[in-house]
Formats: structure tokens, C-alpha cells, sequence
């Protein structure tokens, strides 16, 4: 879990620049009326990022513990697009950096551990893919070259 949890520090520091660079209007507007803002994608993160953290720390004393959200409402009632742009980055960035002292912590045993979203998976195979999502919506918010995700 440390190499995970120092390849999601790289990846956060890396992009960090970027994201600051980002124009408050521009990362308001909707591409159509049922898609989400470059906002809402960076709010997506952010509870992305919550929800990981609850199932990076219950599955580590409950057995299988079942943690799912919806998260089109969570984009919904957190109200993102109303945020500052960068409060929003600030806290992106702050919840990511305690998954990453989370997984430091976390012993490769421990890691093997299993939580439930859709499916059953590994402590250790949801932050991979936790880092796997991160990428593909950065993507989307940086127009970088787009990442499929599935």
C-alpha cells in the first residue's frame, strides 16, 4: 500500500498546478444541461474521495462492510457548482493527501481486507482504482487526452 499511496501523492502533486490554473467561469459552464461543469466533476472527486476514505477505514475493522452513494445526487446536494473554484481544489486536494497517509498506513494484510460497492473488492484493489477514476475525471477537468474508465 505505500506505493500506492506515494503514486497517488506524485499524481495529486503533479496536477495540483494545474487545476490552480483553471478559470472560475470557465469551469462553470455545463457542456449540456445533464452533463456536469468541470465544478461538479472536481465535487465528484471530492466525494469520490470521501467515500474511499470511509471504505479505506471500515473495511479495515468490519467484515465486508457495504459502502455505496449515488453520486449524481451527492453532486446534487453538495451544490458544487456554487463553490469556489478554489476551496474546491483545496479540499480535493486535502482529502486526497489523507488517503494517501491512510494507505501509508496501511500494512499489505491489512490490504487484503474486503469491502463491498457493486462488488466485492480488496481494500488494495480500490485504491488502484480509486487512482484509476481520479485520472480519467482529471482528464476531463484539464482537457487532457481523454482516459477511458469503465
Amino acid at each position: 500500500m505505500k506505493a500506492t499511496a506515494i503514486e497517488l501523492q506524485v499524481f495529486i502533486d503533479q496536477y495540483l498546478p494545474q487545476l490552480n490554473q483553471l478559470a472560475e467561469q470557465a469551469s462553470e459552464i455545463k457542456p449540456s444541461p445533464n452533463k456536469w461543469s468541470k465544478k461538479e466533476i472536481l465535487g465528484h472527486m471530492i466525494d469520490s474521495a470521501q467515500n474511499n476514505i470511509r471504505r479505506f477505514i471500515v473495511a479495515q475493522y468490519d467484515d465486508k462492510p457495504k459502502i455505496i452513494y449515488n453520486q449524481d445526487k451527492w453532486v446534487e446536494i453538495n451544490h458544487w457548482q456554487d463553490y469556489k473554484l478554489e476551496d474546491l481544489i483545496g479540499l480535493w486536494y486535502l482529502l486526497n493527501k489523507q488517503i494517501c497517509f491512510i494507505l501509508k498506513n496501511t500494512n499489505d494484510e491489512t490490504s487484503q481486507r474486503l469491502s463491498e460497492t457493486e462488488s466485492v473488492r480488496t481494500i488494495d484493489w480500490l485504491a488502484t482504482d480509486y487512482i484509476k477514476h481520479l485520472r480519467h475525471h482529471l482528464h476531463q477537468v484539464l482537457d487532457l487526452e481523454p482516459i477511458a474508465y469503465p
